[in-house]
């Protein structure tokens, strides 16, 4: 006797054609903008499929019928599930709309199911809820609703740790926070060491995104930090995060980057007045950086968006987890090259500059696709918080001690 089974069946209408709603499915870089956080994606029958999301959850399985713009079938096998499951999509063109009906089938039945059962009805439906706004207006509702600490730091090594006195080896070490965002309303202060939110460890920015999973802006949460030696928590009532303007056209989108970069260049170039080129090369503790440093960061952070979009509007975006503007390095290799921070400035200059005209140069059928046009301006948002967190780490770099 075939053992028992079950299926769960989602239904959801979506104005937008059928054939974006297909590549939404079937596309890596499609399914990153609505539906997980990392993904691959191969499809054609036996081509694999793997999603991947921040809570450390993952699945993957192989694609085992496509029609093109019709249906979307393959299997399911995620972290720790009894065993493998099979997912079909069916999409029928109404009109301008299209009927999506997701039927996620072969699951089985008893306790060891009921919580899968569970993740599985909740992850639908916030998913499909998602791709509906992205599809039909361009908002990822997962960044849309995802609250801020407004802090910047940096990883705590073993080195700093050491250099600085540190009472623990793991965690983030602020060095400012944004005026008026959460943090700095809670009282965080520079130096503090973040080791714990709401129940959650944190042992570097990798683990923030974990920790705040599932939290919206206004939500309380405890935070644990060391001050000195001392050992502390307060409550923290998390901040909205900035939402972008989305221009009409690629034109506007560049404009609007190339006013950014210059207000930014202004505060740049007044954090650095009357500062000596010793200052900009000192480091205050063993394992922090230095005000170059800083401005290498930016550079590297610039050329990563600049493939970012690059990638995007060529559909297909590479993973990438955020580190590698944040590696020693790198930010060594181009203080080597550019050696004083009126050269470093000059390449962030350059660098930005070519943000800026590609951005300009965005053809018209991607600026069309509201999902990923929307993320381009998403990330020059993004960007403008980075930069905000930085000079506040710059300032507090070039002070005097």
């Amino acid at each position: 006797m075939a053992a028992k089974t079950q299926l769960l069946q989602f239904k959801q209408i979506v104005r937008a054609p059928a054939a974006e709603v297909y590549r939404a499915f079937t596309r890596s870089t499609a399914l990153r903008e609505w539906f997980c956080n990392a993904a691959e994606a191969d499809p054609r029958p036996g081509g694999r499929i793997y999603l991947w999301w921040h809570s450390g959850y993952y699945a993957s399985g192989e694609f085992t019928r496509l029609t093109p713009d019709k249906k979307v079938v393959f299997t399911w096998l995620g972290k720790a599930e009894p065993a493998t499951t099979k997912v079909t999509v069916a999409l029928a063109a109404k009109g301008d709309a299209t009927r999506v009906t997701v039927t996620h089938g072969d699951i089985g039945t008893g306790r060891a199911w009921a919580p899968v059962v569970s993740e599985f009805t909740s992850g639908w439906k916030m998913g499909l809820e998602n791709l509906v706004s992205t599809l039909e207006a361009g908002p990822d509702l997962r960044l849309v609703r995802r609250p801020m600490l407004g802090v910047n730091g940096l990883d705590l090594t073993d080195q700093l740790a050491a250099s600085i006195g540190a009472p623990v080896s793991l965690g983030l070490r602020i060095n400012g926070v944004l005026a008026g965002m959460a943090a700095q309303q809670a009282g965080l202060q520079s130096g503090d060491i973040v080791t714990q939110i709401a129940g959650r460890k944190v042992t570097g920015f990798d683990t923030l995104a974990a920790a705040l999973q599932g939290r919206q802006a206004g939500d309380v949460v405890a935070v644990g930090f060391y001050r000195g030696k001392e050992k502390k928590t307060l409550q923290l009532t998390l901040s909205p995060r900035p939402q972008p303007r989305v221009p009409a056209t690629a034109g506007e989108m560049a404009d609007m980057a190339r006013e950014f970069y210059a207000e930014q260049e202004a505060e740049l170039i007044k954090a650095f007045e009357g500062t000596t080129e010793e200052a900009a090369s000192r480091r205050r503790a063993a394992g922090e950086w230095n005000a170059k440093d800083i401005l290498a960061h930016l550079i590297l952070s610039a050329q990563a968006t600049f493939r970012l979009i690059e990638e995007l509007v060529a559909g297909d975006q590479s993973w990438n987890d955020g580190q590698g503007d944040n590696i020693q390095a790198p930010l060594t290799a181009l203080a080597s090259i550019y050696r004083t921070a009126p050269e470093l400035m000059e390449k962030l200059r350059y660098t930005e500059a070519e943000v800026v005209a590609l951005l300009r140069e965005m053809p018209p059928e991607f600026v069309a696709r509201k999902s990923s046009y929307w993320r381009v301006a998403y990330e020059m948002t993004d960007i403008g918080l980075h930069y905000r967190e930085h000079i506040v780490q710059l300032r507090a770099t070039l002070k005097p001690t």
